[in-house]
């Protein structure tokens, strides 16, 4: 889902509970369909339904994210994500880690709860991506978000995220990838991402770290899917004893 705007320049990820922000122009004007209206949400949010969307690949991207986690650490979510998505990632984590999703928009916060009622170890709140800053998190799951949001917020949301991890610490960006051009299905992705994701062609004319102010600062991985229709991008802040034996 979305997210945007708020200025809590010094207040960490954790701990603080900011003011909710008014849901930015783009995404009333883009997304109100799908993430705004509850009518639809009762539909969209289906496993089934994210699976036909992501041509069959759901679990394969799933997996590939909770691979870069393991049980008993604390981890982000970003912005809500239809589907079994956050259950599957706080079951993952266990009792002994925690789970702490945010997004702007109420509705999807409020159905995300729901989702999570079972899970002890999850919490979630009204906060904007672009915002959040500090934290202890051992990981951040960005999973589908930043080919919704403009090239300014991709920028914001890159940088925010990657203040949000200690030394040690990893930014997971599983998303859109630039498809291989012989792919068969480019064409009609192409005419999706006009029609109905007009920020996600960003994604296939840069590289995420390419929207990072420090990227030098970050151990960078891509790997692609699907022949290349997406891609998991890992940013990984080096280990303080890391950084003394680079010095």
């Amino acid at each position: 889902m979305s997210l945007e705007q708020s200025a809590i320049e010094s207040a960490p990820c954790m701990g603080r509970r900011p003011e909710a922000s008014p849901l930015p122009p783009y995404l009333k004007e883009t997304y109100d369909w799908a993430y705004l209206d509850s009518r639809n949400l009762k539909w969209l949010d289906r496993p089934l339904i994210v699976s036909a969307i992501l041509w069959g690949n759901y679990r394969r991207l799933l997996n590939a994210t909770l691979a870069e986690v393991r049980p008993g650490q604390r981890v982000l979510q970003p912005a809500c994500v239809y589907g079994d998505f956050s259950p599957s990632v706080a079951e993952h984590l266990g009792p002994d880690g925690h789970l702490d999703v945010t997004d702007i928009a109420p509705l999807q916060i409020e159905n995300c709860k729901r989702k999570l009622s079972r899970f002890a170890n999850a919490s979630t709140r009204v906060s904007c991506a672009a915002d959040l800053r500090g934290g202890g998190y051992d990981a951040v799951c960005c999973f589908f978000l930043l080919h919704e949001v403009p090239e300014d917020y991709k920028r914001r949301v890159v940088n925010a995220l990657l203040d949000c991890v200690p030394p040690g610490g990893k930014v997971i960006f599983v998303d859109y990838h630039r498809p291989h051009w012989a792919h068969p299905l480019k064409p009609v992705m192409s005419r999706v991402f006009d029609t109905l994701e007009p920020f996600a062609k960003g994604l296939w004319d840069h590289e995420i770290s390419d929207y990072a102010r420090e990227a030098a600062r970050f151990g960078w991985s891509k790997q692609t899917y699907f022949g290349g229709l997406y891609q998991k991008t890992v940013a990984r802040r080096p280990a303080s004893i890391e950084l003394q034996q680079v010095s």
